[in-house]
C-alpha cells in the first residue's frame, strides 16, 4: 500500500470519513458540526434568547446549523464572509404509518427523498437514523436516534424471474418495489412505533412523531491501490459541510482580527427544494445575520450596508468526468478528482456564480496554494442547481458556486478524491480569513459595473 503524499491531505480525508460515519442524518451532521465548533470555543445560542455582542457562536434549527465568529472592535456594517452548504442527501424516508405485511413478511413503507439513484439502495444492509419526538411531563422532547445494525433490506429480483434486466436494465417502481423487509410475519413482531420506543427506552404511547431515514451501514473508507479515493455515502453534501465547519474552526483561532464576520450556514432540505423553516429559502439566514448586526449595536441600515459588502461561497459537490461516460461532460471544461475545487458556472443561473464572487474565491484559493477548476454543463444536458441562486436572490449578495468533484452523485455510495477535502478546507479557510478583500463600490462604479 503506497503512502499518501501529504499529512494534511491524509488528516482531512480521514476527518471527512469520520464525519460522514458519525452523520447518518442531517440532525447527526449538525450535532457533529456543533461538537467540532465547541472544541474551539464556540457556544450555542438559543433563538429566543438575547444574543451577546461578539464572539463565536452557533444556532441550530432541526437539520440546519448557522455559526459565526465576530472579530473584536468590528463596525456593525462591516459585512460577512459566508460559506453555505447543505446537510441532507437523497435517501429513503420512513413513512408516518409504515407497517406493512405481504407474502409472509413484515415490511416498512418508505418514501424517496430527493433524486436518489434507486437501484443503488437494493441488496444493502440498512440502518435507521434521524430524530424522534416523544411526550414528557414537561411537554415534548426531541431524541436523536441511530440504529447502527442491519435491520432493513430491499432484495432485488433474481434475473431468472425478470430476464428483461439484461436488456432493459433495472427499472424500479418506487411505490411497490422499493419496500424494505425487516421481519417475518409471525408473532411476536413489534410495530415500528414499538421498535422505536424500545430503542429510545420510552413507553410506546410517548412516541409522537419522527423524521427518520434509512442509511447504508458500510463505513466510509479510503480506496484504490494508492488510497487516492474516498468511498462513502452522503458525500453530496457532507463533503462540503465538513469542509465549511473545519474552515470556520480554523478561522476562529485568529478571530481577534479581521474585516468581516465569518459565517457558515449548513442547511437542511436542499435536495427537495429548500422550502422549509430550516431550508435556505426560508427567512432563517436573513434573520440570523440581522441579529448579528443588531447584537453589535447596529440597526436596519447597518444590516443592509453589511449585505452590500458580503460575498457568499455556496459549496456543493460537482460532477467529475466519468471515464465510462466521457460524452456526458462538457469537453472544454473537464473536471478531475484530486485537482482542486471547481467553480460552477451556468448562464441560465442554475448556479449563481458572478464575476466578483468567482474572483474572490479564486484569489483565496491562490493564497492557499489550491488549484481551481471550472465546471460548465453540456448545452444539451439540463443543469442541476444548488443553494447559490437561492441565497443570491434572497440577500442580494455576490455569490460563487463551488464544489469538490465526485462520481456516482446521488448513489447510496459515492466516490471522490482523497486530496480534495484538504484542498477545499484550505481554500475556504483562506476565504474566511482576514485577508479577504471587501467589495469596493466606488471601484465597481469606476470599472463600469
Amino acid at each position: 500500500m503506497l503512502p499518501m503524499a501529504e499529512s494534511r491531505t491524509v488528516n482531512e480525508a480521514e476527518g471527512l470519513i469520520e464525519f460522514i460515519d458519525a452523520s447518518p442524518s442531517p440532525y447527526h451532521a449538525c450535532s457533529r458540526a456543533a461538537e467540532m465548533l465547541q472544541r474551539v470555543g464556540f457556544s450555542q445560542l438559543e433563538a429566543t434568547a438575547e444574543w451577546p455582542e461578539g464572539g463565536s457562536h452557533y444556532v441550530s434549527h432541526g437539520g440546519t446549523l448557522i455559526a459565526w465568529s465576530t472579530p473584536r472592535r468590528l463596525a456593525p456594517s462591516s459585512g460577512f464572509r459566508m460559506v453555505v452548504a447543505h446537510t441532507d442527501s437523497p435517501n429513503l424516508r420512513i413513512r408516518p404509518q409504515p407497517d406493512l405485511t405481504a407474502q409472509g413478511f413484515r415490511q416498512i413503507a418508505v418514501d424517496v427523498y430527493g433524486g436518489a439513484l434507486l437501484n443503488s439502495w437494493l441488496d444493502r444492509d440498512l440502518g435507521i437514523s434521524g430524530r424522534v419526538v416523544i411526550s414528557t411531563s414537561a411537554g415534548h422532547e426531541v431524541r436523536l436516534l441511530r440504529v447502527g445494525r442491519p435491520i432493513l433490506r430491499i432484495p432485488q429480483l433474481a434475473p431468472h424471474l425478470g430476464r428483461e434486466v439484461h436488456t432493459e436494465g433495472v427499472r424500479i417502481n418506487a411505490q411497490t418495489q422499493l419496500v424494505p423487509i425487516w421481519a417475518l410475519d409471525r408473532s411476536p413482531a413489534p410495530t415500528f412505533s414499538d421498535f422505536l420506543a424500545e430503542e429510545i427506552q420510552v413507553d410506546p404511547k410517548q412516541v409522537l412523531s419522527w423524521e427518520l431515514m434509512a442509511h447504508d451501514l458500510v463505513p466510509a473508507s479510503l480506496v484504490g491501490v494508492r488510497r487516492e479515493f474516498i468511498s462513502a455515502p452522503r458525500l453530496d453534501n457532507l463533503g462540503s459541510t465538513y469542509a465549511a465547519t473545519r474552515a470556520l474552526a480554523e478561522h476562529a483561532g485568529g478571530a481577534e482580527s479581521g474585516a468581516q464576520v465569518a459565517v457558515i450556514c449548513l442547511f437542511d432540505h436542499e435536495e427537495v427544494g429548500s422550502r422549509s423553516s430550516s431550508g435556505a429559502a426560508s427567512s432563517l439566514l436573513g434573520a440570523v445575520l440581522e441579529r448579528i448586526v443588531m447584537a453589535q449595536g447596529g440597526g436596519r441600515d447597518d444590516y443592509l450596508r453589511a449585505l452590500a459588502g458580503t460575498i457568499c461561497v455556496s459549496a456543493d459537490m460537482t460532477h467529475a468526468v466519468n471515464p465510462n461516460y466521457p460524452e456526458r461532460s462538457e469537453p472544454g471544461h473537464p473536471v478531475r478528482l484530486n485537482q482542486g475545487p471547481a467553480i460552477k458556472v451556468n448562464v441560465g443561473l442554475r448556479y449563481a456564480t458572478d464575476a466578483l464572487g468567482a474572483a474572490a474565491f479564486t484569489a483565496a484559493a491562490d493564497r492557499a496554494g489550491v488549484p481551481v477548476q471550472r465546471y460548465v454543463a453540456r448545452g444539451d444536458i439540463p443543469c442541476g442547481s444548488t443553494l447559490g441562486p437561492i441565497i443570491a436572490a434572497q440577500l442580494g449578495v455576490d455569490t460563487v458556486d463551488v464544489g469538490m468533484s465526485q462520481l456516482a452523485m446521488h448513489s447510496a455510495r459515492e466516490l471522490c478524491g482523497a486530496e480534495d477535502p484538504g484542498y477545499m478546507v484550505r481554500a475556504m479557510s483562506a476565504f474566511l480569513g482576514p485577508d479577504q478583500p471587501r467589495r469596493s463600490l466606488p471601484e465597481a462604479r469606476a470599472s463600469g459595473l
